[in-house]
């Protein structure tokens, strides 16, 4: 998970690098190209096979709103300071509590409502709708958090009958020419050392997420989610380094009651899993005692 979360992070920082030269749409397309790219052994490993499916219009689906989250988030990258766009990311978990009422149909009660209200309160602070400090920019960061829920749900449906590393190879696949479409509006062929950030992009973010999957089939998830806070700590010491960004403390507070409302989130998901483990009756769709 910490190599996970320092990868994740050091993408960013090559998306910002990338960004002097070429529009956050090009980037998006080349960060998936070349993630395509070094994926590819998967596909060899698992044979042709693994690819066959009836939920092909769903992988499509998921993969549409998947590119509007990353096209969104991309562009909060280049935009935004680079820890508040980071930052931003973590309210994903608030918007999944809230799509798994509405779509799932789990059951969420009190004490989880708390955490989600507390999380925005959080995203309100990072943004300070009303001050000299807001920009459009913030929404469009919470628009790539917005949608990468609903991304997430929609892994939550195909994963109750496909393979996991299917459903990460069709995203690959169908990100390529889904991307390509708006990158050509912006095109501009790289040269020099952009081609070195854009293809560390791709190979970062495919390693990061391979990353992050073998860490949640081996660790509990609470016990994980606090880890993922390290990136914030690594954009803002590249941010300073790198780009002269002094690190608001406006972003740090939100960032920490953003992160604490997901942590409690994680824990009380991980309580209900293991209470359905040894009673059945109970589950994380099932309401408990909280």
């Amino acid at each position: 998970m910490t190599a996970s979360t320092v990868l994740f992070g050091c993408m960013a920082v090559c998306i910002r690098l990338a960004s002097e030269q070429l529009h956050a749409f090009e980037i998006a397309f080349f960060r998936n190209f070349f993630g395509f790219v070094f994926i590819l052994p998967m596909l060899f490993r698992h044979g042709p096979g693994i690819l066959r499916t009836n939920k092909l219009p769903l992988y499509l689906m998921r993969c549409l709103i998947g590119i509007v989250s990353m096209l969104a988030g991309f562009w909060a990258i280049v935009h935004l300071p680079l820890a508040q766009a980071i930052a931003l990311s973590y309210s994903t978990p608030l918007f999944v509590t809230i799509g798994a009422v509405l779509v799932l149909g789990e059951i969420v009660r009190a004490r989880r409502w708390s955490a989600v209200l507390v999380g925005f309160l959080g995203v309100l602070v990072i943004v300070r709708p009303g001050s000299d400090a807001f920009t459009a920019g913030s929404l469009v960061a919470v628009l790539a958090a917005v949608a990468s829920a609903s991304v997430a749900i929609s892994i939550k449906f195909l994963s109750r009958t496909e393979h996991p590393d299917a459903i990460v190879l069709y995203t690959t696949m169908l990100w390529v020419p889904m991307s390509l479409v708006p990158a050509l509006f912006f095109w501009e062929t790289p040269v020099g050392i952009t081609w070195l950030w854009i293809v560390l992009a791709g190979f970062l973010g495919t390693t990061a997420h391979m990353c992050w999957t073998r860490a949640l089939k081996l660790g509990d998830a609470s016990m994980l989610t606090p880890i993922s806070f390290l990136q914030i700590l690594v954009v803002a010491v590249f941010g300073w380094f790198l780009f002269d960004e002094a690190l608001d403390r406006w972003t740090v507070l939100g960032a920490a009651i953003v992160f604490g409302s997901n942590v409690y989130i994680a824990r009380r998901e991980s309580q209900l899993a293991r209470q359905a483990v040894t009673d059945p009756e109970i589950s994380p769709e099932t309401p408990s005692p909280r």
